[in-house]
């Protein structure tokens, strides 16, 4: 009670926004592997490090920036068999996603202190579902994930559709994510972003990109909730 108590009064009036993977679950190579998977099914061969460097932004623009890494301009045929081959690839290897440390019990005391959170999420709904469920996560949370009619990051949208979900004003919102495609969007997007190192990406990149606060993980975030500039 004492910590929910701490957490609700540093908290006040704030929302948080989580991205998903690499932020809450360890996805991110997963990640990787099924786009080396695809591209290699299409006779397109690129290392793995290119491939991790553009993880967590949207299928409709990794596919073809991917393309350009190695010279290749791809069709939109192309781009979609690439995308399907991708989440086929990455649902194969479900049963290893882990969550990250203290990812739920961020949520849940969040939960216990009635602050206002939601996941965006680049990955579709069905990508994400597994991901969900081992966090626990309840058909009551208003997940936004990547959709038709809703641009996927580094584009603002699925963070702008999570505070409307969430009833709340842009300046009261707290991004959290891994990528610098996570914090590119929340800046564009006029709310606060913290990175985490759980994806990853570099402490320096992440700055650079827009993060407020770095940390290493979840845990490390609600080990430190009083430096998130209230």
């Amino acid at each position: 009670m004492r910590r929910a108590f701490f957490i609700q009064s540093v908290l006040m009036g704030l929302s948080f926004i989580f991205d998903l993977d690499g932020t809450l679950v360890d996805t991110v190579y997963l990640h990787a592997l099924a786009w080396h998977e695809a591209l290699e099914a299409m006779g397109l061969h690129i290392a793995y490090w290119r491939i991790h460097r553009r993880v967590g932004m949207s299928d409709d623009l990794i596919a073809p920036a991917l393309g350009n890494e190695i010279g290749r301009e791809l069709s939109d045929a192309e781009i979609e068999r690439i995308r399907r081959l991708h989440s086929d690839a990455f649902l194969k290897r479900a049963e290893a996603i882990r969550p990250l440390p203290g990812a739920s019990d961020m949520l849940n005391a969040l939960t216990r202190a009635k602050t206002p959170w939601t996941i965006a999420t680049s990955s579709n709904r069905e990508r994400a579902r597994h991901s969900l469920d081992l966090l626990g996560v309840g058909a009551d949370v208003p997940i936004v994930t990547r959709e038709p009619g809703i641009r996927g990051k580094p584009n603002p949208d699925l963070f702008l559709r999570a505070a409307d979900l969430l009833k709340a004003e842009r300046d009261s919102c707290v991004v959290i994510g891994d990528s610098i495609w996570d914090l590119l969007g929340a800046r564009r997007a006029r709310m606060l972003g913290i990175g985490v190192l759980s994806g990853g990406n570099a402490q320096e990149e992440l700055i650079s990109a827009g993060a407020y606060r770095v940390y290493e993980d979840m845990a490390h975030v609600l080990s430190h909730l009083d430096e998130l500039g209230i």
